[in-house]
Formats: structure tokens, sequence, C-alpha cells
């Protein structure tokens, strides 16, 4: 089950078929380190599948030791593929570390054998519904959303008064809780209770808004602040647009209002060329209010505000209705990794894309800068010859451009990720490439293209969280699952973003952002399959509304769109 070629099966190390040892994991049978799943201390005698190391160092969880003695060069070898070498000679039971190991990554080729897959039992879900909002143009959405977006960052200022009298008057708004505690101490401050004020303590509060809502059927009214539209090249200004478009096409969005100032880069007929591009047949209502051409921002904004209301009037309308799980495009992200990702959450969610693919869903992964050294595993599970050959021209142009500004996919490893046990990127690289599963690959798409294959669809964005969620709700993603091992809040404003934990002391230290525990894996608890049949269950409540995402109650509306080139 070679990474560098041939059919290939993705080797799952904690499924139903085998017993997980307490304290350290071979992800792949040809790997020559082991992974430490507890913390271990020097001295300790380890033994794993018939052999004994003993340890020279302590190896905190979710770091390595190798195998065998390794000289200066040797290849460093985890999920059955390269993720390092050696740069000095690192001896049997020693701790991997950024010391003694630097990335490295095999080459990857073109491949003409189509891709075989076997699909997981779906039968439980063949007759599954979600209840969603049916669009005219076949798409269904998880939300019913409305959309203010600004052309360029000029009208960021109008947007934000947009948008403290909608959410304050519609019902959207959070509890200004933390409003209340500044005016408690400026009370206690004026009242000159300077031994009060010193040991005022903030009491938690609910955050659920007690403003009734307007709008029965709608979900929210979104505001897409950002800071681009002008001064950028035509590639960032077009890029933006399509962005926008994609957004706007979105099946979470009933319609839009569009601020201009009139003489941006940004340009209001690139932005309908690009919506034309997505749907031909477009018919959602679109509000443009060009600030040049109106005059006044008053006159501006009390007419973008009354027929912004006409058409959320409109949009409450939309009803929720049966729809097949097939009209389920999941995003598929990690941020924030740890030595667990590749190990619990990411092939757990691997497994979930694998159950929707097999009804007919879409799967989005991304982040090319961390697909770096597993290329040829998914050039080989690709359709046909071109998907993967487009791939791989993807990856070098990409390359190229880091090259171009002095940097390299190897930088992309956080300082984080390093410190919990992720010291390369193609290490990295090796573990969030479970994100996709095991099926075939049927679409690759350039940013900010939409998608529209059936299947596991690889979209070209950087590894950056915010930015990369933002490309793949652009592409079309009405759920996002996001794994993290170290904590990380992001959401988006259309798309709920489910997030899971790769370890439960993470879900039990932040419980305001972890939307599912998946330590109970490397616990030995339950098994990669039967968490991502779980993750499925939560999709389906999400998706129908029924449940709503710890990034959704906190209002976590992240939106940044890709300069290309600047960001891994």
């Amino acid at each position: 089950m070679p990474l560098d070629g041939g059919t290939l099966r993705w080797h799952n190390p904690i499924s139903e078929n085998q017993n997980m040892q307490n304290s350290v994991l071979q992800l792949d049978p040809r790997d020559n380190v082991l992974v430490a799943l507890t913390p271990l201390r020097k001295g300790e005698l380890m033994s794993f599948s018939g052999n004994s190391y003993a340890l020279l160092s302590d190896v905190p969880a979710k770091h390595k030791f190798v195998t065998r003695d390794l000289a200066a060069g040797d290849q460093v070898i985890m999920y059955g593929g390269l993720v390092g070498t050696a740069t000095e000679p690192i001896r049997r039971g020693d701790l991997l570390s950024t010391r003694n190991i630097r990335h490295a990554a095999s080459d990857f080729h073109s491949s003409a054998e189509a891709a075989h897959w076997a699909p997981p039992d779906v039968s439980a879900w063949r007759e599954r519904m979600f209840l969603g909002y049916h669009r005219s143009d076949g798409q269904v959405g998880t939300r019913n959303y409305w959309l203010v977006i600004p052309l360029v960052f000029c009208e960021n200022r109008n947007l934000a008064v947009l948008k403290q009298a909608f959410e304050e008057e519609l019902g959207f708004a959070l509890p200004q809780i933390y409003r209340r505690h500044v005016a408690e101490l400026v009370r206690l401050y004026r009242e000159g209770k300077s031994d009060e004020l010193k040991s005022f303590q903030f009491a938690e509060e609910k955050r659920a808004s007690t403003a009734p809502k307007v709008f029965r059927n709608i979900d929210g009214i979104k505001f897409l602040t950002h800071e681009q539209g002008c001064g950028g090249t035509r590639e960032d200004t077009r890029n933006l647009c399509g962005l926008l478009a994609g957004y706007i096409h979105h099946p979470n969005v009933a319609g839009a209002t569009i601020l201009s100032l009139g003489c941006q880069h940004a340009q209001v007929p690139f932005l309908q060329e690009e919506i034309k591009r997505r749907d031909p047949n477009f018919s959602k209502p679109l509000l443009v209010f060009e600030q040049q051409q109106m005059g006044e921002e008053f006159t501006m904004l009390a007419k973008a505000i009354h027929e912004t209301f006409v058409g959320l009037v409109e949009a409450d309308k939309a009803e929720r209705k049966p729809a097949p799980l097939s009209r389920l495009c999941v995003g598929l992200k990690c941020g924030g990794s740890d030595g667990f990702s590749g190990i619990s959450a990411n092939p757990a969610i691997g497994h979930t894309a694998d159950l929707l693919a097999a009804l007919g869903g879409r799967g989005i992964l991304s982040e090319f800068p961390e697909l770096c050294g597993v290329e040829q595993h998914l050039i080989d599970r690709s359709v046909r010859k071109d998907v993967g050959e487009r791939f791989m021209q993807l990856m070098r142009d990409y390359a190229a451009r880091a090259k171009a500004v002095h940097a390299s996919f190897e930088m992309n490893p956080s300082p984080g990720n390093v410190r919990d046990g992720l010291l390369t990127d193609a290490m990295k690289s090796a573990g969030a490439a479970k994100k996709g599963g095991t099926s075939p690959v049927t679409g690759v798409l350039d940013y900010p293209e939409y998608s529209s294959e059936p299947g596991l669809n690889l979209l070209c964005t950087p590894g950056s969280d915010v930015e990369c969620v933002s490309a793949q709700v652009g592409a079309g993603a009405n759920v996002v699952l996001f794994t993290t091992g170290l904590g990380t809040p992001t959401g988006n404003p259309v798309a709920p973003v489910l997030k899971l934990s790769t370890n439960s002391e993470l879900a039990r230290r932040m419980p305001d952002i972890i939307d599912i525990d998946t330590g109970p894996i490397i616990a030995g608890e339950t098994t990669i399959e039967k968490m991502g049949e779980s993750i499925l269950e939560r999709v389906i409540q999400v998706a129908s509304g029924e449940a709503w995402t710890k990034a959704e109650i906190l209002k976590q509306d992240d939106f940044i769109p890709w300069k290309r080139g600047v960001s891994l």
C-alpha cells in the first residue's frame, strides 16, 4: 500500500479489526517510527508487535520515536510514506524533533490507471433525508440567509451601519453581555468604589438572544466585510468577484445586497459575469447600490435598507422540505492540528466523506500546501487521467508561486503544530490527507471555482484556516467539518462549521467551540468507522436546522478572501 504509486487502500490504524496498544501506535506496517499515545519517559522499555524499545528520551504524547538506528540522510517513514530525512544519526528509541529531522517528500507523476474503490455500506442512509431549503437551480440549502456584500473595502463602514441596524431590529444580534460588564465597571468607577472595582468578577451569561425574531424562516442576515476590491492585481479582483459570486450562488443564500463605491477595480459587471458562470439562469434577488451615483450616504443606505427588507419578506416564504443526502456538500478542513489529527478526527471525517460519496454527495478537500508528499496517492485515486494531471499542475503552480516570494510548502507547519508533534510539512500532510477518505477524486478545482461533481473534489486553497473555509463555502460546501487538536474558533457566515477535537482533553478545556470529541478513538473506546457514522448523523441534524454549531451560537462569521501566492 505505497503512497508513491500503485492501487492504494488507505490504512486505518484504529479500526474494527485491530486492537490498539495502550501507549504507542504504528500507523503503517512499513513505518520506522511509533507514535506515543500517552507521555512516555526516558528509560522505559516499550513493547510493540513483538519488539522492545528502550526509550532514550522523554517522548510527549503525539510525538514519535524511531524503531531502528538511522544515519544522517536516512528516510523517516510514516503512514507508509516519506515524511522527512534524518539530519544526524538517530538511535533506536530516540525522539524525533526539528533538531534531527527535516522535511522531505516523494515526487509525483501522472497515472493512466482508473481508480478502483470499494464503497462502504450505506444501506442505513440510502432512504434518509434532511430538511433543507430547495432553490430553483436544484441546490438545497442547510440555512436560509440574506447577504450584504461590499465590492470594495471603502464600503465597510456603510456595511457596519447596516449590520447594527438590521441585526438589532430583526432579532439576530447577540446579547450585549460584555457591554453590561463594562457598564458595571463604569458604575463602580464613577461611585469611587475602588476596592469593589479591583475585585469585580465577571459572571458568565447565556448567549442566546432574547430579542424576538421578526422572520420565522430566515436564519440571519450576514455581512461579508473584507479588505479587497481595489489596489490589488487584476487576478485578485477577478478572484474576489468569483468568490463573492460563489456565495451569492450558494444554496444557503436567498438573495444579496451589494454596496459599491463605483470607481474600484471590482466592478459590478465583473461580479455579474462570475454569477452567470455559476448559474446562467440566475434568478435570486440581487440589489445593487453604487455610492458615487447615488450621492449622499443617507440616500443610499435608506434605499438599501428599504429594498433589502422587502427582499427579506420574500425570502421568509421559503420553508424546509425533505431532500436526499446527495444534496449535501461537505467541506473537509483541519486547523490548529496536532499529532493526533491524522489518527482520530481526520480519518473519522474521511469516513464520513466516503459515506456521502457513496450516497452521491460531494466532499471538498483543500489546503494544497498540506497535500505535499501525498500527491501520488491522490493522483492514483483520480477517476480520469486529466483530473490527476490538473491536480499535478495546480500543485506545481502553487509551489512555484511560493518559491517566487522566497517561501515553500515546508514552511507550512506552525509553532503549535511542531510543538504537538507535526515536525515537517510532509508529516502534517500525510495526516491531513486522511480527511479525504478513500473515495475516488472526481474533480479538481482552481480557486475560486464552484464544485459540481459528486464525490471527492480537490480545491486549490492555502492551509490558512479562514481563507480555506471561505473558499470551500464559496465552492458550494453547505456544511463544513473542521478538525482541530489545539483549538480554533473558526466559523463561516453562510455555512455551519462543525468543530471536531482530535483529543478529549481539548474538548473538556474548550467546550464552547468543540461540537464533537473524537478522542475516544485514541482511547480505544470506538473506531474510525463508528465515529464517522456518528458524525454523519450530526451532519444530518445540523443540515436540517435541528441543531446549531458552536460557531453559529457564537456568531463566529469569519470571512477572508485569498490573495494568490501569499498564504500557505
